[in-house]
C-alpha cells in the first residue's frame, strides 16, 4: 500500500513480489547472524547433535494414518490454540469495551505505550496490537483497525484503498510501514510456538530466551531504522 500502491498491475505485482522476497531474505540473513551470535556467546561450547531414529518400514494403513494425524496433530494443536485464544479474546474484548473515565482501557494502554513506540517508528496502537496479538499474529491488523475506528470488535477491511486511507489518516508514513514490517518479521513468536518450545525443551530459560531474543533484535532494528530516517530527515 505504501510502496507499490493499492491498484493491481503487472509492474506493481512484480515490485510487490520483489519486496516480499527482500523481506524473506532479510529474515534468513538475520537467522544466520543470530545463530552465529548465539554460538559465540550463550551456546559456546555446548555440543550440537541431532539424532533421528527411523522406525521399520511398514505398508501404511490409510485409516490409521488419518486417525492418528487428527488426534495427535490437528486436535492437539487446536486444543493448545483454544486454551490461549479464548482467554485472549476475552481480554481484547474487555480492553476495547470497558471504559475508565469515558475512555476505553485499550485507549489508555495505547496512550501509555505511544512514547516508547514512537522511538521504534511505530505508535501505541501498533505496539499494543502486537501485544494483544500474542495468541495469534494474524489478528494484529484487525486489532489496529479496531483501535483506529474505535469499534470495540475485531474487523477487517477488504478494500486496500480504504485501509490505506485509514492508516494515513492515523499518522502512518512509509517509515511506519517499514518499521511495522520489520517488527512483524522479528518480534516474539506466537503463544502456540512458545508452548511448543517449552514442551520440547522442558526449560523455562530457553522458552523465555526464544521470546526475548527476537523481540530485542526487532526493537533495536526498528529503533536504528527510525532514528536513521529522522536524522537524515527522510520523514
Amino acid at each position: 500500500m505504501f510502496f507499490v500502491g493499492v491498484n493491481a498491475g503487472p509492474g506493481k505485482s512484480l515490485l510487490a513480489a520483489v519486496m516480499l522476497t527482500g523481506v524473506i531474505l532479510l529474515g534468513v540473513v538475520m537467522t544466520f547472524w543470530v545463530s552465529r551470535l548465539l554460538s559465540a556467546t550463550i551456546l559456546k561450547g555446548v555440543p550440537s547433535s541431532f539424532t533421528l531414529e527411523l522406525p521399520p518400514y511398514r505398508r501404511p494403513r490409510v485409516g490409521q494414518v488419518i486417525a492418528r494425524s487428527v488426534l495427535d496433530r490437528t486436535l492437539f494443536v487446536l486444543g493448545r490454540a483454544v486454551a490461549v485464544a479464548a482467554p485472549a479474546g476475552l481480554v481484547i474484548w474487555l480492553c476495547a469495551n470497558v471504559q475508565v473515565g469515558g475512555v476505553s482501557v485499550l485507549a489508555h494502554c495505547t496512550g501509555f505505550l505511544d512514547p516508547f513506540a514512537r522511538l521504534l517508528g511505530l505508535d501505541g496502537v501498533i505496539l499494543m496490537a502486537f501485544i494483544l496479538g500474542f495468541p495469534a499474529n494474524e489478528i494484529v491488523i484487525p486489532i489496529i483497525i479496531m483501535s483506529y475506528l474505535s469499534t470495540g470488535t475485531l474487523l477487517e477491511l477488504d478494500d486496500l484503498g480504504a485501509l490505506h486511507e485509514l492508516l494515513v489518516r492515523n499518522g502512518w508514513t512509509w517509515l511506519t510501514a517499514v518499521c511495522t514490517m520489520l517488527f512483524s518479521l522479528m518480534h516474539w513468536p506466537c503463544s502456540t510456538t512458545c508452548m511448543t518450545i517449552g514442551k520440547e525443551t522442558k526449560s523455562m530459560k530457553w522458552t523465555l530466551l526464544s521470546f526475548a531474543i527476537p523481540t530485542g533484535i526487532g526493537m533495536v532494528v526498528c529503533f536504528l531504522v527510525a532514528s536513521g530516517a529522522r536524522i537524515l530527515q527522510l520523514v
